[in-house]
């Protein structure tokens, strides 16, 4: 079980930042001149036909110690918006073609390089999306701090040691002194999201930029990171841009709020009229497609034969350790979990990172050893011949949470979501063609994109044809891992309602793995909560969302953000006990927890 604040490790806030600065800021407030202003904003890239606009005619202020948060759908201008700020555009391709970006009475626009490197970082800062694109792999977490500190001050490397300490500290890392001589590979998604908020924070910026900052974490970190730039602003009168297409964390932390649409503002206004009262049918349009929970009363699907039969799973990994680099402890990734998918049916796993969800998806799908019994459309998976998992591989469909990585950077998108067909040999060149211009249009995608290379799309976009790909083969099981995190609210009920669709006409059923609540329960028939590689809560939609049992599935649900400002979230539970690690020595294992039946679900006992 839990103990403590922080399900990732957190420990209690100091104070107070605790860094020094000669200029410390004034508490928070909205009077006085904005701290940044933006006029009349245009970027526009270059192209074989001339300049054209990807922002264009953006005006916004922004004042100290106040939080403009931008939506809007991929593509729209957001993460544009943040570059130039930063003076980040991949020039000459990119550049700023109009307005103004008025901070501390310059333009920041016109600058030379080097002035607007003695702002970037330091007057400015920046947060971006994935922390692991920002973070030196090579570098402990110690070095990369003190190196940004030492950038902007005079500070001697104990001096700067010490601050980055007191910065780890600030962002409630769990054992801050460890962290300093770790890697960024050795910690989580969330504490790399802490040590890029620790990064940016220490030097005390007038504005603060985070792009995206929480769509790939749980939902419980989440709430903390949230929670974190919040209490961080209260102390250091930062003003926050804060870029997302999530309009729960919208409603949660903005004072006012910008709509972005292909580069142009549509709607700004103070959070709350923006959502109880938005003039604009796109904002509307946003709104309206923003799952809640509690929406996802409908009926679930009558249960029919099992598909899929996953029986006493259990998966490990070895650590070598000594001079022999001999097997010496095994991460328990998963351990003795048994649940069944029946036709037709959409199963949900939900649970922080480091669970074992996704490892339970590989192995399905036999990319990883594992004890224990799956099988899939009557196929024992790790015992098929070739012929037997081409024919599974027909069968059951996968879509990786990171789009990027499963594709192929060399090949047209076209010829990525065809590939599954002429590996299985399906149709001709032309029906093949004709084929996945369907299925681009299916999931929102243009057909004229299929002669584009995947990194000509935005991250959504590339979401996307990771959809259409899987859905090529018509298969009877799709494992999403995560496939709608990236999306924009919009765009992910479209693909929501698109699985439902096929769902109701081929009768595919889908394990649904998700850290978004609300995603999950509008879209599955049965959720098993996990928590470090065992399943501590399994039962239908309406007994998990209805009547949580077990403390850590409260803990969930209570870290939700909802999409109405003002609305007060309740206290999460704090569960007792020690934080289990899933490391053990060499035959060793966790307790082996009990279960009990409680109306067709299972509960840990206390």
């Amino acid at each position: 079980m839990i103990q403590a604040d922080d399900v990732g490790g957190a420990v209690a806030a100091p104070s107070s930042l605790a860094l020094d600065r000669a200029d410390p800021h004034p508490p928070p407030s909205a009077d006085g001149p904005p701290v940044l202003s933006v006029r009349n904003l245009q970027v526009s890239v270059n192209t074989p036909g001339g300049l054209h606009p990807l922002v264009d005619g953006l005006s916004f202020d922004l004042h100290r110690g106040r939080t403009l948060c931008i939506a809007g759908e991929s593509g729209s201008g957001k993460s544009i918006t943040s570059l130039a700020i930063m003076g980040l555009l991949p020039k000459p391709a990119v550049r700023v073609t109009g307005g103004q970006i008025l901070f501390g009475g310059r333009d920041l626009s016109a600058l030379a390089e080097g002035q607007m490197r003695r702002i970037r970082g330091n007057r400015i800062a920046m947060i971006f999306q994935e922390p692991m694109t920002s973070l030196n792999p090579v570098m402990t977490i110690g070095t990369q701090l003190a190196e940004a500190l030492r950038a902007h001050a005079p500070l001697t490397a104990a001096a700067a040691r010490a601050q980055a300490l007191a910065a780890l500290q600030a962002v409630r890392i769990s054992q801050p002194e460890r962290r300093l001589r770790q890697y960024p590979h050795e910690l989580s998604g969330g504490m790399r999201q802490r040590v890029m908020i620790a990064m940016a924070l220490p030097l005390r910026p007038d504005v603060l930029i985070a792009d995206e900052p929480t769509t790939a974490l749980d939902v419980t970190v989440q709430r903390e990171v949230l929670d974190l730039l919040r209490d961080l602003q209260r102390e250091t009168g930062t003003a926050i841009v804060l870029i997302t297409h999530d309009m729960g964390v919208v409603a949660e932390m903005a004072d006012q709020v910008l709509i972005l649409q292909n580069g142009r503002m549509v709607e700004e206004g103070l959070a709350a009229e923006i959502f109880e009262h938005p003039r604009e049918d796109y904002t509307r349009a946003l709104l309206a497609a923003v799952p809640r929970m509690g929406d996802g009363s409908g009926q679930t699907a009558v249960p029919q034969a099992p598909l899929v039969q996953v029986k006493d799973l259990s998966v490990r990994f070895d650590i070598h350790g000594g001079l022999l680099q001999r097997v010496v402890q095994q991460v328990h990734a998963v351990e003795h979990v048994s649940f069944d998918i029946a036709e037709g049916e959409t199963f949900a796993l939900v649970g922080e990172s480091g669970c074992g969800k996704s490892t339970i998806a590989r192995a399905m799908v036999g990319l990883v050893p594992h004890a224990g019994t799956i099988s899939i459309a009557g196929r024992r998976v790790g015992s098929l011949d070739g012929a037997g998992r081409m024919a599974l591989h027909r069968d059951v469909q996968m879509i990786f949470q990171d789009p990027m990585a499963a594709l192929n950077p060399r090949m047209t998108v076209g010829q990525l979501v065809a590939e599954p067909l002429v590996i299985h040999g399906v149709g001709t060149p032309g029906e093949r063609r004709d084929r996945v211009a369907a299925l681009f249009e299916r999931v929102g995608l243009d057909r004229s994109h299929l002669d584009r290379h995947p990194h000509e799309f935005s991250g959504g976009q590339r979401q996307r044809i990771c959809i259409a790909r899987a859905l090529a083969l018509s298969p009877r099981l799709i494992i999403a891992d995560e496939s709608v995190s990236a999306l924009d609210v919009s765009v992910q009920a479209r693909v929501l309602n698109l699985l439902a669709e096929l769902k109701q006409d081929m009768g595919v059923s889908y394990l649904f793995i998700s850290h978004d609540m609300a995603v999950v329960e509008n879209i599955s028939d049965r959720i098993a909560v996990m928590y470090l590689g065992q399943i501590v809560e399994m039962g239908t939609r309406a007994q998990i969302f209805g009547d949580p049992q077990h403390p850590y599935t409260q803990r969930l649900m209570a870290a939700v953000p909802v999409p109405e400002p003002g609305h007060v979230r309740p206290a999460m539970p704090r569960l007792s006990g020690e934080i289990p690690s899933p490391v053990h020595p060499l035959g060793a294992g966790p307790a082996q927890v009990r279960l009990r039946d409680v109306g067709g679900g299972h509960l840990v006992e206390a």
